[in-house]
């Protein structure tokens, strides 16, 4: 063979290993490129939650999942609505200025609408499941103006999940981003510009 020759089959078969190569590489990728994308179950557990108010009566408290962590939906009546004005300077951030909230919910009753309360159910200790203590005074003393109560190291909140001074838990409760849909659909995990309210 002369020289020629053997110059063109080194060539072709350089080329035609680089393309073989390049065919594998790409076969191995698909697969894991596919493995980065989210499951449907995945997927799901960040959707929006969806909650029908309209049977609430005042002073109900329901709890929802969204994202795989609980989120309590509180119909305030009018005197839970009346106790959030009697005991500010007990509160460690009043005005939540160091809370995890929407600027939409920046308000002393942290609601869009104040009867309505969305907090996530965590305690900001050490996330803890608080348990809920609406009637004022009682085993939680005659201060107490109801609120939700964190049996595991004795953090309390009031009825719009601000922290008290002087618990373990060092900020408010979080709310999480929620929006209104139409007068009773409430959607969590949407704001409101999002979700069309």
């Amino acid at each position: 063979m002369d020289q020629t020759t053997l110059i063109k089959r080194r060539k072709f078969l350089s080329i035609t290993t680089a393309g073989v190569g390049g065919i594998g590489l790409v076969a191995a990728a698909i697969p894991f490129v596919a493995s980065m994308t989210p499951s449907e179950r995945a997927r799901a557990a960040g959707a929006p939650a969806e909650l029908d108010v309209s049977g609430m009566a005042p002073g109900a408290l329901v709890t929802l999942e969204w994202r795989g962590r609980p989120v309590w939906v509180l119909h305030r009546s009018a005197s839970m609505l009346a106790a959030l004005a009697g005991h500010d300077a007990e509160l460690a951030d009043p005005t939540s200025s160091a809370s995890e909230q929407p600027a939409y919910v920046k308000n002393p009753g942290r609601a869009i609408r104040p009867p309505f309360l969305v907090l996530t159910a965590i305690c900001t200790h050490l996330g803890c499941i608080p348990s809920f203590r609406p009637e004022p005074g009682a085993e939680l003393g005659d201060d107490w103006p109801g609120g939700f109560y964190c049996p595991c190291h004795g953090s309390r909140f009031d009825l719009a999940g601000r922290v008290f001074r002087n618990v373990p838990a060092p900020r408010n409760m979080e709310v999480p981003p929620h929006a209104w849909v139409g007068e009773t659909r409430l959607l969590i995990g949407q704001d409101p510009d999002k979700a069309g309210a």
